[in-house]
């Protein structure tokens, strides 16, 4: 499932390389010279403690027990998170297809181009596949397809019911499933969902950091502000600040009137004194993610915005507050809504305009999602964005968002909240 941060995240990162900070009146400065703030931070990637092959065979287990719940034989997976979550293989789709086959008796199997083999048995050796599955490959003029067929007719399912990982592309599919006509696919979200959607206790600690390492960079670039910068010179202190703390990670920032956009916009702005910037981004720490939003004012903010962004702030809390093991997604989205139609800033979806979280892993946006029509039930280990938003067009927006963790008796946010426009990462 790709985030907004693909897109958000695009100005910033392309930049990383390139040195931004400026001198206080406002020359560039040379390259590789990093402002006190980010040039003091220290790495903090020792911290993070890996995924390990045995957590992995672990969740394979966990995906057998839910195909019997679901009456399936087996599923497929391509390229993607779901396939590097399962087996540890960091592969990208193209018109080739590598595939992993789990069935719910018997061994894994893996399919891929003959020419990729040695790359797919380092991957394969990295992970849970690696004492007990086989691999079968196919020349350019070949069918992998068929391959995936006869490796489940080997397995006795024939006529399997195989379930299809929903980031696999339908051509793969449609040729499974011309491959083995006799099969019937269905969708494997139930197992992928089932087994992603709740985090046990390492996922949680490892999201802790990346939310960790986000704010820390954050407040580094926040107190590096200055007038004169533009959104993609401030993207880029962001971008630098997770590098030195020792991750890959960066922020969109949006100035202005274009806080009010909650995408933003491609437009280039200048950060003067008073304005409001919206920055949004976050990192990755072995394969799990942070989604940070924070909203501050260079100087002094107006009545209206402090005023705005105390709804806001009570808008985030009673999310959390309300969040709880057993409760329908939709309430948390209706209870931080409350609050802001409440106070004026309604109705509906007219200011607050988008679903107060989404779920979060190994990708930035999964299942499940915070909005109005959802009643899946909430369960400890689930993780959330908390980001309700607020946005008047043509004047400013303010979003506040932290991680939040279902726990077993309510909910808790990741990092602390922020407690003000002017002092957003608490001095």
């Amino acid at each position: 499932m790709h985030s907004r941060r693909e897109f958000l995240g695009l100005s910033s990162l392309a930049l990383a390389g390139a040195a931004c900070a400026r001198t206080q009146t406002g020359e560039v400065a040379p390259q590789g010279v990093l402002p006190p703030s980010i040039a003091n931070l220290t790495s903090m990637h020792d911290r993070m403690r890996p995924i390990t092959s045995e957590e992995r065979r672990a969740r394979i287990e966990r995906a057998k027990e839910l195909m019997a719940s679901q009456r399936l034989d087996a599923f497929l997976m391509a390229g993607g998170t779901s396939l590097k979550y399962f087996t540890n293989m960091d592969w990208g789709n193209s018109e080739r297809m590598l595939a992993v086959v789990i069935p719910r008796i018997g061994r894994p199997f893996v399919v891929c181009p003959s020419f990729e083999r040695d790359r797919a048995m380092e991957q394969i050796q990295s992970g849970p596949l690696a004492k007990d599955s086989g691999l079968l490959t196919w020349e350019e003029d070949e069918s992998p397809y068929r391959l995936v067929a006869d490796g489940l007719r080997t397995l006795g399912f024939a006529n399997a019911k195989l379930g299809i990982e929903e980031r696999v592309p339908h051509v793969f599919s449609e040729g499974v499933a011309k491959a083995l006509p006799s099969a019937e696919l269905s969708s494997a979200i139930p197992v992928t969902a089932g087994c992603r959607g709740v985090k046990d206790a390492h996922e949680i600690e490892l999201m802790r950091l990346a939310s960790t390492v986000t704010l820390a960079a954050y407040a580094a670039a926040h107190r590096a502000l200055k007038d004169g910068l533009t959104q993609n010179d401030f993207g880029d202190l962001v971008a630098k600040a997770h590098t030195k703390l020792g991750f890959h990670g960066g922020a969109g920032v949006q100035v202005g009137v274009y806080s009010a956009l909650p995408h933003g916009s491609i437009t280039p702005q200048v950060i003067r004194e008073g304005s409001i910037l919206l920055i949004d981004g976050g990192c990755s720490v072995d394969g799990y993610s942070s989604d940070l939003s924070r909203t501050f004012v260079l100087g002094k903010p107006t009545e209206k915005m402090k005023r705005v962004f105390e709804i806001e702030h009570r808008a985030q809390t009673a999310a959390v507050k309300t969040a709880r093991p057993g409760l329908e997604c939709q309430a948390v989205d209706a209870a931080a809504r409350k609050v802001i139609v409440d106070a004026g800033y309604g109705p509906d979806y007219k200011y607050f305009t988008h679903r107060v979280g989404h779920g979060m892993g190994m990708d930035g946006h999964e299942w499940p999602y915070l909005v109005r029509g959802n009643t899946t039930l909430l369960q400890r280990g689930m993780v959330f964005s908390d980001e309700p938003g607020i946005y008047i067009r043509g004047e400013f927006g303010v979003r506040l968002e932290d991680d939040m963790v279902i726990t077993e008796s309510g909910a808790e946010l990741l990092t602390p909240q922020s407690p003000s426009l002017e002092d957003p990462f608490g001095s």
